[in-house]
């Protein structure tokens, strides 16, 4: 499958994260702190809950239901309740557009 357009760089803000819908998966993507893009599953592997309401602090998204914490950039789980890391998606930016590599 090609890369694909998921939105403009400045749809995300620094330190940020918006939600991204695509052939009926949801996924999160990420904005660092240095300007790097990022994408994982956008559903908490705990309970399912939406990432992008979460709170993002550096390469951390704190999921918004129990506080489990992720490192955005791995996947990795890294507070309870969460055990199970995020799936991770290749992410590049082109011509002002974040795009996303799916399988």
């Amino acid at each position: 499958m090609p890369w694909i357009d998921v939105c403009a760089i400045d749809d995300v803000e620094e330190e940020d994260v918006i939600r991204w819908d695509h052939e009926d998966r949801t996924y999160a993507i990420f904005r660092s702190v240095d300007d790097e893009f990022y994408c994982t599953d956008g559903l908490c592997t705990h309970e399912q809950v939406h990432l992008s309401d979460g709170l993002v602090m550096d390469y951390e998204i704190e999921c918004p239901k129990h506080n489990g914490l992720f490192d955005y950039r791995s996947g990795k789980a890294l507070r309870a309740p969460v055990c199970e890391d995020l799936q991770t998606y290749e992410t590049r930016v082109g011509n002002g557009r974040v795009l996303v590599f799916i399988e």
